[in-house]
């Protein structure tokens, strides 16, 4: 076959494929449906773009989510029962009242969402980013979880973001020692010495009991930080106690490698 003849035969194969194959896109009627309805249940949503959407109320049972934005867009008192979230946004949206019950929410973004009585019944939220959500009910997550959280905002220096999930993780289980040696780290960072202890004490307690010699030893430490550090304030020789902050500091890459699971 002459070269020329070859060429125009690769040529033409090349553009039927390329513009006869299917090009995925969102559902625009199941769109239209949802936003003129508010009523779309099992329906085929993925990669919907619905940011700000209002959708109040709306039935989305069993609907098919996948990849959808729906930054702050309004879901007050929606029924996300069985919908699949995997991968959407829901960044900064109002999920108050929503009903989320076996929903799937691998790595969905649910930061800065607001979930105030959201019913999350047999939802793993594992995989989800929650950085800033506010108003995760305690049932809905277990306290190795809240505690994971609160150690990555630790980390980004979100210390009243970890400390909140620090107290989420210690109110389902009040027996988690190095919950407590954390949050009082975190405690002392916000001068609050006295309780700072009390945390400090309680998980040493804790870390005696369950034998781990090294929680016992660095919540020893913290305690004996604190107190030198409130005789000198008190006696006013070190103003600020740059002792203490060196300490701190010193300690915190072994912390942080200590107190991950």
């Amino acid at each position: 076959m002459p070269m020329l003849s070859m060429l125009i035969l690769v040529t033409s194969f090349i553009t039927i494929n390329l513009f006869s194959s299917p090009v995925k896109g969102e559902n625009l009627a199941h769109v239209s449906q949802l936003l003129r309805t508010k009523e779309c249940q099992e329906c085929d949503l993925s990669d919907a773009g619905l940011v700000m959407a209002n959708l109040t109320g709306a039935d989305l049972t069993g609907a098919n989510l996948i990849g959808a934005n729906l930054s702050r867009a309004n879901l007050t008192g929606a029924n996300l029962t069985n919908v699949n979230l995997s991968g959407a946004s829901l960044h900064g949206a109002n999920l108050t009242g929503a009903n989320l019950t076996g929903a799937i929410l691998n790595h969905t973004d649910l930061r800065n969402a607001y979930v105030v009585n959201a019913n999350f019944s047999n939802t793993d939220l594992t995989t989800a980013y929650v950085n800033g959500i506010v108003g995760i009910p305690p049932e809905a997550v277990s306290p190795e979880q809240f505690y994971q959280w609160a150690l990555i905002e630790d980390r980004n220096g979100n210390y009243a973001g970890a400390l909140e999930h620090y107290n989420s993780a210690i109110a389902i289980n009040p027996d988690f020692s190095e919950a407590y040696l954390a949050r009082g780290i975190i405690r002392s960072r916000y001068g609050q010495s006295a309780i700072a202890i009390e945390d400090f004490e309680k998980a040493q307690r804790l870390f005696q009991k369950q034998n781990n010699q090294q929680g016992y030893i660095l919540a020893d430490n913290f305690i004996e930080l604190l107190k030198a550090k409130d005789t000198q304030e008190k006696s006013n020789k070190s103003r600020g106690n740059p002792q203490f902050v060196q300490a701190i500091s010193g300690i915190l890459p072994f912390l942080f490698r200590f107190l991950s699971f």
